[in-house]
């Protein structure tokens, strides 16, 4: 019999980046932003720009979500 193992490893779907988008920022907008990494010693910025754009986004589109009744008819 085979034992069992307590944590069993997750496999995780690798999803290739193919599509690259680019932005530009202004001085005050770099700068900002660096100090910003700086202060909370975010090394990998790729990731972060990732997150913080796609957090938006889904947060946007769950509220953005249609409902049955209007917030206000809910209350």
């Amino acid at each position: 019999m085979k034992k069992l193992k307590k944590e069993q490893k997750v496999k995780r779907v690798k999803l290739p980046r193919i599509h690259r988008v680019s932005l530009m920022l202004n001085e005050e907008e770099h700068k900002a932003i660096a100090c910003y990494l700086k202060k909370y010693k975010i090394l990998n910025k790729s990731r972060w720009y990732r997150e913080i754009i796609l957090q938006h986004v889904i947060k946007t589109l769950v509220d953005d979500y249609p409902t049955l009744f209007k917030e206000n008819e809910m209350r």
